[in-house]
């Protein structure tokens, strides 16, 4: 059997980006048992409420839903089961020193299988307020104004 190469996003956190500004991401591995990698290639998991702690000097991934796998037997897995993430040592003490600042997080932004292997991409975030939602929304629809007037420019219809 062939190994598996690349890279393919399973499930991605789009809101974590909206209502959090990332100051650092680290990629780590994930326990798991048989059944949730199975659910997992069928592209099936949720991120929407996640998060990670830092427990004893380990890391935890909490609230991710993966359902059970629908060929599975009895010795299935809880959905939303705490699972474990596998990070060198220097980034959990890292991660310990910065997430007792206050106001910082550890968010999951994406699951992915990497070369056959599941990861998750967490990032080190602090929360935004109202307001920086609004002026990143106002700056993001700004941006998308100016790419389509150069757009329109290099095609030659200018409207003015």
């Amino acid at each position: 059997m062939p190994k598996e190469r690349g890279h393919k996003v399973v499930v991605s956190n789009r809101k974590a980006r909206h209502d959090y500004s990332i100051l650092d991401t680290y990629e780590c591995g994930l326990v798991l048992q048989g059944t949730e990698v199975k659910s997992l290639r069928e592209g099936k998991a949720s991120l929407a409420d996640a998060f990670a702690t830092v427990d004893d000097g380990e890391v935890w991934l909490r609230n991710v839903h993966i359902p059970e796998y629908t060929q599975g037997t009895w010795t299935n897995h809880m959905p939303r089961r705490t699972r474990k993430l596998l990070l060198h040592r220097r980034e959990i003490e890292k991660l310990i020193g910065k997430t007792k600042e206050s106001g910082l997080s550890l968010v999951p932004l994406s699951m992915y299988f990497k070369d056959g292997k599941v990861k998750v991409e967490i990032a080190l975030a602090r929360g935004k307020k109202a307001y920086d939602k609004r002026q990143s929304l106002a700056k993001r629809d700004a941006q998308r104004d100016i790419s389509r007037a150069m757009g329109r420019a290099l095609k030659g219809r200018v409207t003015e």
